[in-house]
Protein backbone atom coordinates (compact mmCIF):
# COMPACT_ATOMS: atom_id res chain seq x y z
CA UNK A 1 0.00 0.00 0.00
CA UNK A 2 1.41 3.12 -1.03
CA UNK A 3 1.96 5.93 2.01
CA UNK A 4 0.28 9.33 1.35
CA UNK A 5 3.26 11.90 2.58
CA UNK A 6 2.22 14.12 5.29
CA UNK A 7 -0.96 13.58 5.70
CA UNK A 8 -2.25 12.26 9.20
CA UNK A 9 0.09 9.91 11.21
CA UNK A 10 2.49 8.92 8.22
CA UNK A 11 4.65 11.14 8.43
CA UNK A 12 5.90 11.36 11.72
CA UNK A 13 5.58 7.67 12.12
CA UNK A 14 8.11 7.57 9.39
CA UNK A 15 10.07 9.97 11.63
CA UNK A 16 10.24 7.36 14.65
CA UNK A 17 10.51 4.00 12.20
CA UNK A 18 13.35 5.00 10.20
CA UNK A 19 14.96 6.90 13.02
CA UNK A 20 15.68 10.47 11.70
CA UNK A 21 16.40 12.98 14.58
CA UNK A 22 16.40 16.92 14.39
CA UNK A 23 19.69 18.24 13.69
CA UNK A 24 21.38 19.73 16.52
CA UNK A 25 20.05 23.35 15.67
CA UNK A 26 21.92 26.71 16.29
CA UNK A 27 20.57 27.94 19.39
CA UNK A 28 21.57 25.97 22.14
CA UNK A 29 20.05 28.65 24.30
CA UNK A 30 18.28 31.56 22.97
CA UNK A 31 20.53 34.97 23.08
CA UNK A 32 20.19 37.49 26.00
CA UNK A 33 18.60 40.38 23.40
CA UNK A 34 15.70 37.78 22.21
CA UNK A 35 14.87 37.02 25.93
CA UNK A 36 14.68 40.74 26.57
CA UNK A 37 12.44 41.25 23.95
CA UNK A 38 10.18 38.68 24.67
CA UNK A 39 9.83 39.34 28.09
CA UNK A 40 8.86 42.49 27.34
CA UNK A 41 6.17 41.21 24.92
CA UNK A 42 5.28 39.23 28.08
CA UNK A 43 5.18 41.93 30.13
CA UNK A 44 3.06 44.44 27.95
CA UNK A 45 0.27 41.55 27.58
CA UNK A 46 0.38 40.71 31.01
CA UNK A 47 -0.90 44.08 31.92
CA UNK A 48 -2.93 44.73 29.16
CA UNK A 49 -5.65 41.60 29.07
CA UNK A 50 -9.11 41.13 27.49
CA UNK A 51 -11.77 39.33 28.42
CA UNK A 52 -13.06 36.37 25.86
CA UNK A 53 -14.81 37.77 22.32
CA UNK A 54 -12.72 41.30 23.51
CA UNK A 55 -9.32 40.47 22.21
CA UNK A 56 -8.88 43.70 20.17
CA UNK A 57 -5.73 45.31 21.21
CA UNK A 58 -4.15 41.56 21.84
CA UNK A 59 -5.41 39.87 18.65
CA UNK A 60 -3.10 43.64 16.59
CA UNK A 61 -0.16 42.76 18.71
CA UNK A 62 -0.18 38.80 17.34
CA UNK A 63 -0.82 40.38 13.96
CA UNK A 64 2.05 42.30 14.29
CA UNK A 65 4.67 40.04 15.46
CA UNK A 66 3.78 38.03 12.93
CA UNK A 67 4.02 40.44 9.93
CA UNK A 68 7.22 41.86 11.69
CA UNK A 69 8.84 38.63 10.20
CA UNK A 70 7.66 38.19 7.11
CA UNK A 71 4.10 35.73 7.70
CA UNK A 72 0.82 36.30 5.53
CA UNK A 73 -1.44 37.56 7.90
CA UNK A 74 -5.03 37.47 8.23
CA UNK A 75 -7.26 39.09 11.05
CA UNK A 76 -10.73 38.64 12.46
CA UNK A 77 -11.18 35.27 11.81
CA UNK A 78 -13.69 33.59 14.37
CA UNK A 79 -14.14 37.28 16.03
CA UNK A 80 -10.55 38.17 16.59
CA UNK A 81 -8.57 35.28 15.85
CA UNK A 82 -5.29 35.76 13.53
CA UNK A 83 -4.04 33.63 11.23
CA UNK A 84 -0.33 33.83 9.78
CA UNK A 85 0.99 31.02 7.23
CA UNK A 86 4.75 31.29 6.47
CA UNK A 87 5.29 29.06 3.31
CA UNK A 88 8.95 27.44 3.12
CA UNK A 89 8.75 24.91 -0.16
CA UNK A 90 6.70 21.52 -0.24
CA UNK A 91 6.43 19.75 2.90
CA UNK A 92 3.76 19.13 5.68
CA UNK A 93 1.41 22.08 7.31
CA UNK A 94 2.38 22.33 10.92
CA UNK A 95 -0.35 24.42 13.32
CA UNK A 96 0.85 25.97 16.23
CA UNK A 97 -2.00 27.82 18.69
CA UNK A 98 -1.77 29.88 21.37
CA UNK A 99 -4.94 31.68 23.31
CA UNK A 100 -5.47 35.01 23.71
CA UNK A 101 -7.89 35.70 26.60
CA UNK A 102 -7.40 36.72 30.12
CA UNK A 103 -9.96 36.13 33.23
CA UNK A 104 -12.15 37.77 35.44
CA UNK A 105 -9.85 37.81 38.25
CA UNK A 106 -8.73 40.66 40.30
CA UNK A 107 -4.76 40.36 40.38
CA UNK A 108 -2.95 39.66 43.45
CA UNK A 109 0.83 39.01 42.65
CA UNK A 110 2.52 42.06 43.90
CA UNK A 111 4.43 42.12 40.45
CA UNK A 112 5.60 45.26 39.17
CA UNK A 113 3.56 44.77 36.04
CA UNK A 114 0.49 43.03 37.47
CA UNK A 115 -2.71 43.97 35.90
CA UNK A 116 -4.58 46.59 36.74
CA UNK A 117 -7.40 46.38 34.43
CA UNK A 118 -10.83 46.55 35.10
CA UNK A 119 -13.63 45.26 32.74
CA UNK A 120 -17.61 44.82 32.48
CA UNK A 121 -18.92 41.30 32.01
CA UNK A 122 -22.07 41.08 29.85
CA UNK A 123 -24.21 40.97 32.84
CA UNK A 124 -22.90 44.49 33.69
CA UNK A 125 -20.58 43.62 36.59
CA UNK A 126 -17.40 45.10 37.11
CA UNK A 127 -14.68 42.73 37.44
CA UNK A 128 -10.50 42.15 37.38
CA UNK A 129 -9.19 41.22 34.72
CA UNK A 130 -5.98 38.88 34.91
CA UNK A 131 -3.89 36.25 32.26
CA UNK A 132 -4.51 34.07 35.66
CA UNK A 133 -4.16 30.85 33.22
CA UNK A 134 -0.97 31.98 30.96
CA UNK A 135 -2.09 32.65 28.02
CA UNK A 136 -0.09 35.58 28.26
CA UNK A 137 2.65 32.79 28.04
CA UNK A 138 1.63 31.00 25.69
CA UNK A 139 1.67 34.17 23.25
CA UNK A 140 5.01 35.15 24.05
CA UNK A 141 6.02 31.76 23.32
CA UNK A 142 4.35 31.31 20.34
CA UNK A 143 5.82 34.32 19.23
CA UNK A 144 9.05 33.53 20.36
CA UNK A 145 8.92 30.31 18.35
CA UNK A 146 7.71 31.87 14.72
CA UNK A 147 11.12 34.17 15.04
CA UNK A 148 13.41 31.25 15.97
CA UNK A 149 11.56 28.86 12.86
CA UNK A 150 11.68 31.89 10.59
CA UNK A 151 15.81 32.20 11.06
CA UNK A 152 16.37 28.66 11.11
CA UNK A 153 14.21 28.23 7.78
CA UNK A 154 17.09 26.55 6.18
CA UNK A 155 16.42 23.38 8.90
CA UNK A 156 12.80 22.63 7.67
CA UNK A 157 10.75 22.91 4.76
CA UNK A 158 7.06 22.97 4.69
CA UNK A 159 4.32 25.53 6.07
CA UNK A 160 3.52 26.83 9.75
CA UNK A 161 0.31 27.76 9.84
CA UNK A 162 0.02 30.55 13.35
CA UNK A 163 -3.58 30.59 15.18
CA UNK A 164 -3.76 33.08 17.64
CA UNK A 165 -7.17 32.35 18.82
CA UNK A 166 -10.02 33.90 20.97
CA UNK A 167 -11.99 33.04 23.85
CA UNK A 168 -10.13 29.42 25.04
CA UNK A 169 -12.00 30.16 28.90
CA UNK A 170 -15.58 29.65 27.51
CA UNK A 171 -14.89 26.97 25.23
CA UNK A 172 -15.67 28.98 22.01
CA UNK A 173 -12.94 30.17 20.17
CA UNK A 174 -11.50 27.18 18.28
CA UNK A 175 -14.85 26.22 17.10
CA UNK A 176 -15.55 30.05 16.10
CA UNK A 177 -12.61 30.08 13.79
CA UNK A 178 -13.21 26.61 12.31
CA UNK A 179 -16.69 28.14 11.54
CA UNK A 180 -15.05 30.84 9.91
CA UNK A 181 -13.73 28.79 7.35
CA UNK A 182 -10.50 28.54 9.16
CA UNK A 183 -9.38 25.02 7.91
CA UNK A 184 -11.02 26.20 3.82
CA UNK A 185 -9.36 29.51 3.87
CA UNK A 186 -6.07 28.56 4.87
CA UNK A 187 -3.36 25.53 4.36
CA UNK A 188 -5.47 22.55 5.85
CA UNK A 189 -2.79 21.47 8.92
CA UNK A 190 -1.40 17.75 8.87
CA UNK A 191 -0.96 18.17 12.53
CA UNK A 192 -1.09 20.72 15.28
CA UNK A 193 0.77 21.42 18.36
CA UNK A 194 0.37 23.63 21.21
CA UNK A 195 1.62 24.24 24.84
CA UNK A 196 0.35 25.19 28.11
CA UNK A 197 1.69 26.50 31.41
CA UNK A 198 1.85 24.57 34.44
CA UNK A 199 1.36 25.26 38.39
CA UNK A 200 3.42 22.86 39.66
CA UNK A 201 5.92 21.93 37.38
CA UNK A 202 9.78 23.28 37.27
CA UNK A 203 10.37 26.24 35.12
CA UNK A 204 13.08 24.80 32.95
CA UNK A 205 11.18 21.56 32.38
CA UNK A 206 8.12 19.88 29.86
CA UNK A 207 5.31 17.99 31.42
CA UNK A 208 3.67 15.37 28.36
CA UNK A 209 1.18 12.68 28.51
CA UNK A 210 0.01 10.64 25.20
CA UNK A 211 -3.51 9.54 24.86
CA UNK A 212 -6.24 11.27 26.51
CA UNK A 213 -4.49 14.50 28.53
CA UNK A 214 -7.72 16.86 29.26
CA UNK A 215 -11.14 16.04 29.88
CA UNK A 216 -14.51 16.64 27.70
CA UNK A 217 -15.97 19.93 30.11
CA UNK A 218 -19.71 20.46 29.95
CA UNK A 219 -21.19 23.11 32.22
CA UNK A 220 -25.21 22.13 32.72
CA UNK A 221 -27.59 24.43 34.23
CA UNK A 222 -30.85 22.78 36.06
CA UNK A 223 -33.71 24.71 37.16
CA UNK A 224 -36.20 22.64 39.31
CA UNK A 225 -40.03 23.82 40.37
CA UNK A 226 -42.18 23.20 43.09
CA UNK A 227 -45.08 25.04 44.69
CA UNK A 228 -43.87 27.94 46.99
CA UNK A 229 -45.78 29.00 50.19
CA UNK A 230 -45.54 29.91 53.86
CA UNK A 231 -43.07 28.23 55.33
CA UNK A 232 -45.38 27.37 58.13
CA UNK A 233 -47.30 25.30 56.00
CA UNK A 234 -44.78 23.06 53.99
CA UNK A 235 -47.87 20.58 53.43
CA UNK A 236 -49.61 23.18 50.86
CA UNK A 237 -46.54 23.06 49.05
CA UNK A 238 -44.14 21.22 46.70
CA UNK A 239 -40.81 22.03 48.58
CA UNK A 240 -38.21 22.69 45.70
CA UNK A 241 -35.48 22.90 48.07
CA UNK A 242 -36.38 19.13 49.71
CA UNK A 243 -36.53 18.16 46.29
CA UNK A 244 -33.26 19.88 45.17
CA UNK A 245 -31.63 18.36 48.11
CA UNK A 246 -32.90 14.86 46.67
CA UNK A 247 -31.58 15.65 43.28
CA UNK A 248 -28.03 16.64 44.58
CA UNK A 249 -27.71 13.38 46.62
CA UNK A 250 -29.06 11.33 43.31
CA UNK A 251 -26.87 12.72 41.14
CA UNK A 252 -23.64 11.50 42.97
CA UNK A 253 -24.50 7.98 42.23
CA UNK A 254 -24.12 8.56 38.77
CA UNK A 255 -20.42 8.74 39.18
CA UNK A 256 -20.26 6.60 41.89
CA UNK A 257 -22.71 3.74 41.46
CA UNK A 258 -23.44 3.95 37.71
CA UNK A 259 -20.58 4.38 35.89
CA UNK A 260 -17.57 1.89 35.97
CA UNK A 261 -14.64 2.35 38.05
CA UNK A 262 -12.35 1.91 35.17
CA UNK A 263 -13.88 5.09 33.57
CA UNK A 264 -12.46 8.38 34.81
CA UNK A 265 -15.73 10.86 35.57
CA UNK A 266 -16.40 13.86 37.38
CA UNK A 267 -19.88 15.35 38.68
CA UNK A 268 -19.32 18.67 40.32
CA UNK A 269 -22.39 21.23 41.65
CA UNK A 270 -21.06 24.92 42.01
CA UNK A 271 -23.85 26.49 42.38
CA UNK A 272 -27.47 26.27 44.43
CA UNK A 273 -29.83 29.14 44.65
CA UNK A 274 -33.16 29.12 45.84
CA UNK A 275 -34.99 30.88 48.76
CA UNK A 276 -35.01 34.70 49.77
CA UNK A 277 -36.28 34.28 53.64
CA UNK A 278 -36.11 31.18 56.16
CA UNK A 279 -39.59 31.51 56.44
CA UNK A 280 -41.21 30.88 52.71
CA UNK A 281 -40.71 27.91 50.84
CA UNK A 282 -39.95 29.54 47.19
CA UNK A 283 -41.67 28.63 43.38
CA UNK A 284 -37.83 27.19 41.94
CA UNK A 285 -34.67 26.52 42.88
CA UNK A 286 -31.14 26.47 40.53
CA UNK A 287 -28.14 24.36 40.16
CA UNK A 288 -25.64 24.60 37.60
CA UNK A 289 -23.10 21.73 37.39
CA UNK A 290 -19.77 20.76 35.64
CA UNK A 291 -19.22 17.13 34.09
CA UNK A 292 -15.80 15.81 32.97
CA UNK A 293 -14.71 12.91 31.45
CA UNK A 294 -12.51 11.61 28.62
CA UNK A 295 -14.80 9.21 26.72
CA UNK A 296 -17.90 10.79 24.45
CA UNK A 297 -20.02 7.98 25.32
CA UNK A 298 -19.48 8.76 28.96
CA UNK A 299 -20.03 12.37 28.41
CA UNK A 300 -23.40 11.42 27.13
CA UNK A 301 -24.47 8.73 29.88
CA UNK A 302 -23.90 11.59 32.69
CA UNK A 303 -25.86 13.71 30.72
CA UNK A 304 -28.83 11.25 30.16
CA UNK A 305 -28.97 10.09 33.66
CA UNK A 306 -28.85 13.71 34.90
CA UNK A 307 -32.31 14.21 32.50
CA UNK A 308 -33.51 10.81 34.20
CA UNK A 309 -32.42 11.47 37.95
CA UNK A 310 -33.97 15.05 37.82
CA UNK A 311 -37.46 13.97 36.29
CA UNK A 312 -38.05 11.09 38.02
CA UNK A 313 -37.49 12.71 41.47
CA UNK A 314 -39.56 15.58 40.74
CA UNK A 315 -42.73 13.01 39.97
CA UNK A 316 -41.44 11.59 43.19
CA UNK A 317 -42.45 14.69 44.63
CA UNK A 318 -45.72 15.71 43.14
CA UNK A 319 -44.89 17.98 40.43
CA UNK A 320 -46.53 17.96 37.32
CA UNK A 321 -45.89 16.81 34.13
CA UNK A 322 -45.62 21.08 33.28
CA UNK A 323 -43.47 21.55 35.46
CA UNK A 324 -40.54 18.71 35.48
CA UNK A 325 -36.79 20.81 35.47
CA UNK A 326 -35.35 21.70 33.35
CA UNK A 327 -31.84 20.33 32.10
CA UNK A 328 -29.91 23.01 29.99
CA UNK A 329 -26.88 22.16 28.80
CA UNK A 330 -24.12 25.29 28.03
CA UNK A 331 -22.98 25.87 24.67
CA UNK A 332 -19.73 26.69 26.69
CA UNK A 333 -18.13 23.45 26.10
CA UNK A 334 -14.96 21.79 25.44
CA UNK A 335 -13.85 18.67 23.76
CA UNK A 336 -11.34 15.78 25.49
CA UNK A 337 -7.27 16.77 24.30
CA UNK A 338 -6.18 13.72 22.87
CA UNK A 339 -2.28 13.71 22.05
CA UNK A 340 -1.58 11.40 18.85
CA UNK A 341 0.83 8.71 20.40
CA UNK A 342 3.09 9.36 17.02
CA UNK A 343 2.77 13.01 16.40
CA UNK A 344 3.45 12.80 20.61
CA UNK A 345 6.80 11.00 20.46
CA UNK A 346 8.36 12.62 17.07
CA UNK A 347 8.05 16.19 18.90
CA UNK A 348 9.19 15.01 22.19
CA UNK A 349 12.20 13.62 20.02
CA UNK A 350 13.30 17.12 19.16
CA UNK A 351 11.95 18.30 22.57
CA UNK A 352 14.68 16.07 24.34
CA UNK A 353 17.64 17.25 22.06
CA UNK A 354 16.71 20.88 23.36
CA UNK A 355 16.50 20.95 26.37
CA UNK A 356 17.94 17.58 27.74
CA UNK A 357 16.14 14.13 28.74
CA UNK A 358 15.79 14.57 32.21
CA UNK A 359 14.03 18.29 31.78
CA UNK A 360 11.28 16.13 29.54
CA UNK A 361 8.90 14.42 32.19
CA UNK A 362 5.69 12.20 31.63
CA UNK A 363 2.75 13.74 33.72
CA UNK A 364 -0.83 12.27 34.42
CA UNK A 365 -3.92 12.96 32.48
CA UNK A 366 -6.15 15.87 34.21
CA UNK A 367 -9.93 16.99 34.17
CA UNK A 368 -9.30 20.29 33.33
CA UNK A 369 -10.15 21.49 29.51
CA UNK A 370 -9.11 23.20 26.45
CA UNK A 371 -10.70 23.55 22.79
CA UNK A 372 -7.26 23.16 21.42
CA UNK A 373 -9.16 19.64 20.76
CA UNK A 374 -11.58 20.98 18.66
CA UNK A 375 -8.49 21.50 15.84
CA UNK A 376 -9.04 17.81 15.97
CA UNK A 377 -12.59 16.74 15.66
CA UNK A 378 -13.04 18.40 12.36
CA UNK A 379 -13.60 15.45 9.55
CA UNK A 380 -9.99 16.46 8.66
CA UNK A 381 -8.82 14.55 11.92
CA UNK A 382 -6.08 16.71 12.22
CA UNK A 383 -4.14 14.37 14.91
CA UNK A 384 -2.39 17.12 17.63
CA UNK A 385 -0.29 17.17 20.64
CA UNK A 386 -0.50 19.96 23.66
CA UNK A 387 2.30 19.14 26.09
CA UNK A 388 2.60 21.29 29.83
CA UNK A 389 5.05 24.03 30.43
CA UNK A 390 6.33 24.14 33.48
CA UNK A 391 6.22 27.54 35.15
CA UNK A 392 7.78 27.34 39.10
CA UNK A 393 10.87 28.18 40.20
CA UNK A 394 13.00 26.34 42.29
CA UNK A 395 13.05 28.28 45.28
CA UNK A 396 9.34 28.14 45.62
CA UNK A 397 9.12 24.00 44.65
CA UNK A 398 11.85 24.19 47.84
CA UNK A 399 9.55 26.50 49.98
CA UNK A 400 6.40 24.72 48.92
CA UNK A 401 8.04 21.11 49.89
CA UNK A 402 9.36 21.83 53.08
CA UNK A 403 6.85 24.64 54.50
CA UNK A 404 4.07 22.87 52.77
CA UNK A 405 2.77 26.28 51.63
CA UNK A 406 0.72 25.77 48.58
CA UNK A 407 1.48 26.41 45.50
CA UNK A 408 -0.35 29.31 43.18
CA UNK A 409 -2.67 27.63 41.02
CA UNK A 410 -3.85 28.21 37.74
CA UNK A 411 -7.60 31.15 37.28
CA UNK A 412 -5.42 32.03 41.14
CA UNK A 413 -4.92 35.70 41.78
CA UNK A 414 -1.54 35.07 42.99
CA UNK A 415 -1.12 32.91 39.75
CA UNK A 416 2.30 33.94 37.69
CA UNK A 417 5.40 32.35 36.38
CA UNK A 418 9.21 32.11 36.81
CA UNK A 419 9.43 34.33 33.29
CA UNK A 420 13.41 33.89 31.95
CA UNK A 421 13.65 29.75 32.32
CA UNK A 422 9.97 29.38 31.28
CA UNK A 423 10.30 31.50 28.21
CA UNK A 424 13.28 30.32 27.26
CA UNK A 425 12.23 27.09 27.67
CA UNK A 426 9.04 27.01 25.99
CA UNK A 427 10.49 28.71 22.92
CA UNK A 428 13.35 26.29 22.56
CA UNK A 429 10.58 23.10 23.32
CA UNK A 430 8.15 23.86 20.64
CA UNK A 431 10.71 25.30 18.29
CA UNK A 432 12.40 21.71 18.63
CA UNK A 433 8.75 20.47 18.64
CA UNK A 434 8.16 22.14 14.93
CA UNK A 435 11.54 21.19 13.55
CA UNK A 436 11.66 17.43 13.89
CA UNK A 437 7.96 17.47 12.52
CA UNK A 438 9.17 19.83 9.48
CA UNK A 439 12.56 18.98 8.87
CA UNK A 440 14.35 18.18 5.07
CA UNK A 441 14.26 14.79 4.30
Amino acid sequence: MAIKPYKNIWYPLLLTVVGFSMPIFGYAQLAAAEITYLETLYQQLHQEPELSFEEEKTSKKMAHELRSIGFQVTENIGQWGVVGVYENGPGPTLLIRADMDALPVKENTGLPYASTRFAQTQTGDRVGVMHACGHDLHMTVWTGTARQLVSQKEQWAGTLLFVAQPAEEVGKGARAMLADGLFERFPLPDFGLALHANHFLRAGSIGYTKGYSMANVDMVDIVIYGEGGHGAAPHLTIDPIVLTAKIVLALQTIVSRELSPMEPAVLTIGAINGGSKGNVIPSEVSLALTLRSYEANIRQQMIEKIQRICKYEALASGVSDSRLPKVAVRDERATAVFNDEHIAESALMGIRLAIGDSNVIRVPAVMIGEDFSEYGQTAAQVPLFLFWLGTISEQRLEQHQTSKTPLPTLHGDAYFPDLHPTIATGVLALSAAALQLLQRK
